[in-house]
């Protein structure tokens, strides 16, 4: 028993101070004062908490399931918390991971549980945005956090604010599941409704995930498609593309230009692929050729991909 509770300690540690970033940061991006607050007002935090933690719970048991109907050796999901730093773009958590013990022996069970977790995922933030349309909020509600939203003052004075980019499918969820009589937020103040923020963060994330280089989900999944010689030359346009567009997004803030594919953050995430993730997949011990029904599978995420990515993910101004 005490082994088992050693075994598991870490993980709930992790989950329910998860719990808890995830509430606190809630509470910032919605709630119309600066606290302290109620416990009532702390209610109206769960929503975005409970869609965070069930996307991450959704993408990482999508993995660990995989890996265990392939007989890997894996770990229970370690949520990352990510407590409030001042100044900084906080969504309460970093996401969530799990550890393999044992090696995957063959591409075929690399593609599985690459794929596995971005799927789960994806399905959990499509349904979470679903549910945000169909479910918004009158006007009334953003006057509750901005009283003088439709004033034509509002946003003149100098402050800091957001916009947030639009995935193709945001859009395209924004079309379908709104009726005319809808108030739609803007982007730059869509961050106040938890559902449609934390599907969009659902989205963001998954294509991260998806990007095909080193051992991120798309780049086991690409290299199980088409081997290592083809992935690590992919993987590297990829990465030399999203340095330039990096690159852009630094010029774009001296210059005060907008091309809309140009974003600092691009840097840190290719610092963090050559440094950390790497560029190339490691071999598999064994390689053939998947099936028919993989192949489908794997050109549906690159799709997913081309759906959810941002190129330009959060503007500042």
């Amino acid at each position: 028993m005490i082994n088992k509770f050693k075994e598991y300690s870490t993980h709930i540690f992790l989950f329910a101070a998860t719990v808890i970033t995830t509430l606190y940061s809630g509470m910032l991006w919605i709630a119309p004062n600066p606290g302290p607050w109620t416990l009532s007002e702390w209610s109206s935090a769960i929503p975005y908490a409970a869609s965070i933690l069930l996307f991450l719970s959704c993408h990482e048991f999508g993995h660990y399931f995989a890996a265990k109907y392939h007989k890997v050796n894996s770990t229970l999901p370690y949520y990352i918390p990510f407590p409030p730093i001042p100044w900084m773009i906080n969504f309460g958590t970093f996401g969530a991971v799990i550890k393999t013990k044992s090696r995957i022996e063959s591409n075929k069970a690399m593609f599985d549980i690459g794929i596995a977790g971005p799927l789960a995922g994806f399905v959990a933030a499509l349904a979470i945005l679903i549910y945000g349309f169909s479910n918004l909020p009158g006007p009334e509600y953003i006057t509750n956090i901005h009283p003088d939203y439709f004033t034509p003052g509002y946003k003149t004075d100098k402050g800091l604010y957001l916009e947030f980019g639009a995935p193709l499918l945001y859009s395209i969820c924004q079309k379908l599941f709104t009726s005319p009589g809808d108030f739609i937020p803007p982007m730059s103040e869509m961050y106040h409704y938890p559902y449609l923020l934390s599907g969009w963060f659902g989205l963001f994330v998954t294509s991260l995930n998806m990007i095909p280089v080193g051992q991120l989900d798309g780049g086991h999944i690409f290299y199980a498609m088409f081997g290592e010689k083809k992935h690590t030359a992919f993987a590297h346009i990829i990465v030399i593309l999203m340095f330039v567009a990096g690159m852009l997004g630094i010029l774009e803030s001296f210059f005060e230009i907008n091309t809309f594919i140009g974003w600092s953050g691009w840097i840190v995430w290719v610092l963090m692929l050559v440094f950390v993730i790497k560029i190339k997949h490691p071999p598999a011990y064994t390689f053939e050729k998947l099936n028919t029904g993989r192949i489908i599978l794997g050109y549906i995420s690159f799709a997913i991909l081309i759906l959810s990515f941002i190129p330009v993910p959060i503007i500042a101004y």
